[in-house]
């Protein structure tokens, strides 16, 4: 198996653990209060990446302060976006959040140009310009179709892109899973204190269970994105992460009876071929280099 082949399995399989995480949360985000769910997950996620971190010997803070700074913002943007990401799909259909989140290839190839002077051409340009047209067919802002949880997810969009671009500003010195596990201790210290006022529930035996193995299925999505960055190209691989529309529209249809209209796949159509586009500019003008 090539070093291709094995990068696009890795993150096709890291795509289909995160999509099913976010199905498993939709499931018991039904019974139970949000901030409860993310409170119990978090406790066994963070548990889990500790336990691995140690097993790696990859727990130290031997870099510089300034990258102290870079993750203590990366962890606010990823506390915003989970709060939104999730708040959207307790109250969309699972496809339809998942197809606005594509658009980050696009958002950040944007937000690089606008913050950090990275150069894009007049087809990338127009590219990002296609996939935002695509975001609206599918958060449709009109009296019918539009919803305040649209916003919800074009935030998350927002705070992942913030996310992702001041993970560019770390240095190479800053291990992969002292971000994690600070992400991680993040979100969870949040939920705890937010769920004491919200009020806990029981937690049934099916609902625990779901929880423990969303946990499970979001530390499986983190370790195969962590090694899909160390075979393949880049290139070859990235457009893999697609695969994730696929899962949300199949466990989508499977588990909640949902499937897009046409607009929104339409819409979600136009936001992965303009982000693949895209990546195979991307692509090209490093191998031009």
């Amino acid at each position: 198996m090539s070093p291709n082949v094995k990068g696009a399995l890795l993150m096709m399989g890291s795509m289909a653990a995160f999509t099913v995480n976010d199905a498993l949360v939709k499931v018991v985000g039904q019974d139970l209060p949000l901030f409860q769910l993310v409170a119990m997950r978090g406790v066994l996620a963070t548990v889990l990446v500790l336990i691995m971190a140690r097993y790696l010997g990859a727990l130290h803070l031997n870099f510089p302060l300034h990258d102290k700074w870079l993750i203590a913002l990366r962890c606010l943007a990823e506390l915003a976006a989970t709060i939104f990401f999730l708040t959207a799909l307790m109250h969309m259909p699972l496809a339809n959040v998942t197809a606005v989140l594509q658009a980050l290839p696009l958002t950040v190839t944007l937000g690089a140009a606008l913050f950090f002077g990275e150069v894009i051409g007049w087809r990338r340009i127009a590219a990002i310009a296609l996939g935002f047209v695509g975001m609206l067919l599918i958060v449709r802002p009109g009296p019918e179709g539009f919803s305040i949880y649209a916003i919800y997810a074009l935030i998350a969009v927002a705070s992942v892109t913030v996310r992702d671009l001041i993970t560019r500003r770390m240095s190479a010195e800053v291990p992969s899973m002292v971000v994690t596990l600070a992400t991680s201790l993040t979100i969870t210290l949040a939920a705890i204190i937010v769920s004491t006022f919200e009020g806990w529930v029981p937690v049934s035996t099916a609902s625990g269970a779901m929880i423990a193995s969303a946990a499970v299925f979001v530390l499986i999505g983190y370790l195969f994105s962590v090694m899909v960055m160390r075979v393949g190209e880049v290139g070859f691989v990235a457009p893999f992460r697609y695969s994730s529309l696929l899962w949300a529209l199949g466990l989508g249809w499977a588990v909640f009876g949902d499937w897009p209209d046409a607009i929104t796949m339409l819409g979600g159509a136009l936001v992965v071929a303009a982000g693949m586009f895209t990546l195979f500019r991307e692509r090209s003008r490093q191998a031009e280099k």
